[in-house]
């Protein structure tokens, strides 16, 4: 698989602030008004899909296949919250990441990610079909 200078090291990082529409009573995972895991998941998925893309044949994309990843701190509406990756390992076209998020008082979230790199239009293709 041809890959456009992809290694072990790139890191990623992606920001936002804790909005009404990221609080988990608003999307179903919980009935407080915190960050929800959801979300805090799709920042470090966003946090790794835009950093190893620089890096990859054109058409080519990732998906996520595994989260390990616990959320071991709340954070309330308005904070700001980002979330780091880290390529540790690669192994073909499977990509792992090791992955944190904090808020501004510090660690609310670490563990692994892993995505594999797919060709974009066969993928879509053959998801389309089912």
């Amino acid at each position: 698989m041809e890959t456009n200078g992809l290694h072990i090291g790139i890191q990623g990082r992606e920001e936002t602030v804790v909005t009404p529409e990221l609080l988990a009573k608003n999307v179903g995972s919980g009935l407080v008004r915190v960050y929800a895991t959801a979300m805090m998941i799709a920042l470090i998925e966003k946090a790794a899909v835009y950093s190893v893309e620089p890096h990859l044949a054109p058409g080519q994309g990732t998906v996520g296949t595994h989260v390990d990843v616990s959320h071991c701190s709340a954070t309330p509406l308005g904070m700001r919250v980002w979330a780091e990756t880290e390529l540790v390992e690669i192994d073909r076209r499977r990509l792992v990441f090791k992955v944190a998020a904090y808020d501004e008082r510090g660690l609310i979230g670490e563990g692994r990610h892993e995505r594999f790199i797919i060709d974009n239009e066969r993928f879509q293709a053959k998801a389309d079909a089912k």
